[in-house]
């Protein structure tokens, strides 16, 4: 692996992992931003949700913005707003000035959730984008290990609003890694006929593609599924199973070990078995793992380790479906790069709003819905993957990988 090929990887993980940051790091603060705002469970949860509605959506713009003037500049705008946010949030008064400014906040994220995966696209197609791919989950999965560990302790010490501060100064390192180790990958020849008007064209061109919607439609309920878990998990296993925020970072944490640890196998396992035949197996497992962990709570055992453990080999499965649905997505739609990603990033953030926002509507403090609502999107997403992925069309990808 060249040092230039690590170098790219490492500043888009850092770059995609400023959004998913501001997310885990303060999920140890939810219950006392409540008490210290004087808001419910559901206004608290709110600022969560905006924030995944915002980041989600605000692709829809930066994305094609991307296309017409290159991947820097967006990125660079993106970062200047996500630190407004950051620093108008760290001195929200109230629960709705902290929603208002997380809104800001994740507006700013959506641009190094979309472009790097444009700029992915630039650079490698095949093995080599899911090398790189894999390797970019690999720094942004920091976020999920250390986010909630780092904030859990910097609350402890500091208080919630210390989080805010703490992400905005990550952004701040981020902006200074854009200029100094990354080019431009969208040469200005390659922009001219780049407009919001053929955006809208791309933006109709790809809601027309079957193969496109599928692969993003496979990726979205898994990452669905990791989205129920975050807006439930710190209340039930805080309030529910007793855990301190520490426990509670180091619970969360090992999930994201095992995302990590299957996800570095992307490259090697789709050069032996073709990228598709990976996924259908991963989704598989998935599916089959969440299934089993309702089953078993459904007749009652309500266990933490017994939870714990299914967790851990469910999203190992789904560490291999995140960055393998995402090449197979953008592989036939190079010259829209910046538009696809947006597109994907959208739907992803919409699929796991809409699912936040129905298993907080069956949330009652035990763990039983939230691992029915993790359960039903592995099992759409597994049923998405036995429709999209037609085994006719291994034989075609193997050769080209």
């Amino acid at each position: 692996m060249s040092p230039k090929f690590l170098r790219i990887a490492v500043v888009l993980g850092l770059l995609s992992a400023i959004g998913p940051f501001a997310i885990d790091m303060y999920l140890p603060a939810l219950p006392s931003i409540g008490e210290d705002l004087k808001a419910g469970t559901s206004a608290v949860q709110m600022s969560l949700l905006i924030f995944f509605l915002s980041m989600g959506f605000g692709q829809i713009i930066v994305g094609p913005i991307s296309d017409m003037v290159g991947r820097k500049l967006p990125l660079y705008g993106g970062l200047v707003l996500f630190m407004v946010g950051g620093v108008g949030s760290a001195l929200a008064p109230s629960i709705e000035w902290l929603i208002a400014f997380r809104f800001l906040q994740g507006l700013g994220a959506s641009a190094g959730m979309a472009v790097p995966r444009a700029i992915v696209r630039d650079l490698h197609t095949g093995n080599e984008a899911a090398k790189l791919m894999s390797l970019l989950m690999l720094v942004f999965s920091v976020s999920p290990i250390l986010a909630p560990l780092t904030g859990s302790q910097i609350i402890e010490m500091f208080g919630w609003r210390a989080v805010f501060w703490t992400v905005t100064g990550a952004a701040a390192l981020a902006t200074i890694l854009l200029a100094t180790s990354l080019k431009e990958t969208r040469p200005v020849e390659e922009r001219a006929g780049s407009s919001f008007g053929t955006a809208l064209s791309g933006y109709r061109f790809l809601m027309g593609d079957r193969n496109f919607l599928g692969l993003v439609a496979i990726a979205g309920f898994g990452i669905a599924s990791f989205f129920v878990y975050l807006s439930s998990s710190s209340f039930i296993l805080i309030d529910h199973y007793g855990l301190s925020p520490s426990v509670y970072s180091v619970f969360f944490s090992i999930n994201a070990v095992a995302f990590i640890g299957m996800s570095q196998l992307t490259g090697m396992l789709a050069e032996r078995f073709g990228l598709r035949r990976l996924v259908r197996v991963a989704v598989t497992g998935y599916a089959t793992t969440m299934v089993v962990l309702l089953a078993i709570m459904a007749t009652g055992v309500d266990r933490l380790d017994m939870m714990a453990a299914l967790l851990f080999v469910g999203y190992g499965f789904l560490g291999l479906v995140i960055p393998t649905t995402s090449v197979l997505a953008m592989e036939e739609h190079g010259e829209i790069a910046g538009t696809a990603s947006a597109l994907m990033g959208t739907l992803h953030f919409a699929i796991g709003a809409l699912a936040m926002g129905v298993a907080g509507l069956f949330f009652d403090g035990t763990p039983l819905p939230m691992v029915a609502g993790i359960t039903l999107c592995a099992v759409i997403s597994f049923s998405l993957a036995k429709v999209t992925l037609c085994r006719s069309r291994d034989a075609v990808e193997a050769p080209a990988e």
